[in-house]
C-alpha cells in the first residue's frame, strides 16, 4: 500500500525508517534515474554506479529536503550531476575520447529529461488514483485495457455483469478516476503551466 501514497507521505515515512516507504520510493523513481542515465548514454556498471550514488545521496540528505514534493526534481538534478561525474571518470580512463559533461548541457538538451520527469509524475499519479478505485472498477478497467483486447462477452463472464452494462460501468469508473485528488492535482498543475 505504501507504493500508492503521495511522495510527501513516502518521504515522511522513509525519514522514520520505514523500509516499505524506501522500497516504494525506489520502485517509483528508479525508472526516472535510469532514463536520465540512458540520456547520458551510460549503460551497465556506470549506470548502476550512478543509481547507487543517487540513492546513497538521498539517504544522506533526506532529512534536509526542504520540500518533499520536490523529490523527483531533486533526484533528477542529482542524477544529472552523477552522470557528469561518471562521464568525466570514463573520459579520464579513455584519454582523447570526447565525453559529454553534464554542466555543458543546454536547456534544450535537458528538455527530454524534464519530459521524462513529467511522465514519471503522471504515471505515479495514475497509479495512486487507480489504487483508490473500488476493486470492481480496477478489474473492469484492467480487462478493458488488456492487449490483446478482451471481448465484452468474456469480460461479462469473468466479472459476472451484463455485457450491456460494461460501457456505462466503464464511464462511471473513468469519471471516478478523473475526480481523484491525484489526477485533479495533476490536471490543475498542467493547466497552470500551459496558461502561464
Amino acid at each position: 500500500m505504501a507504493d500508492y501514497l503521495p511522495v510527501t507521505d513516502l518521504v515522511a515515512r522513509a525519514k522514520n525508517g520505514e523500509q516499505q516507504a524506501w522500497d516504494a520510493l525506489v520502485e517509483r523513481y528508479a525508472p526516472l534515474i535510469w532514463s536520465i542515465c540512458r540520456r547520458y548514454r551510460l549503460e551497465g556498471a556506470d549506470a548502476e554506479d550512478v543509481g547507487q550514488a543517487v540513492w546513497l545521496k538521498l539517504v544522506a540528505h533526506l532529512d534536509h529536503l526542504r520540500d518533499s514534493a520536490a523529490l523527483p526534481g531533486w533526484l533528477a538534478t542529482v542524477t544529472r550531476r552523477e552522470c557528469g561525474r561518471a562521464l568525466r571518470a570514463a573520459g579520464a580512463r579513455r584519454a582523447g575520447e570526447q565525453v559529454l559533461i553534464a554542466e555543458n548541457l543546454s536547456d534544450t538538451d535537458t528538455a527530454p529529461v524534464d519530459h521524462e520527469l513529467l511522465v514519471a509524475e503522471q504515471q505515479a499519479a495514475l497509479r495512486d488514483a487507480f489504487a483508490r478505485l473500488p476493486p470492481a472498477c480496477q478489474q473492469l478497467l484492467t480487462l478493458l485495457s488488456a492487449d490483446p483486447p478482451v471481448p465484452y462477452a468474456e469480460i461479462s463472464a469473468r466479472l459476472g455483469i451484463p455485457a450491456g452494462s460494461i460501457g456505462p460501468n466503464r464511464r462511471r469508473c473513468l469519471d471516478r478516476l478523473s475526480r481523484d485528488p491525484a489526477i485533479a492535482a495533476l490536471v490543475n498543475t498542467e493547466a497552470a503551466s500551459t496558461a502561464g
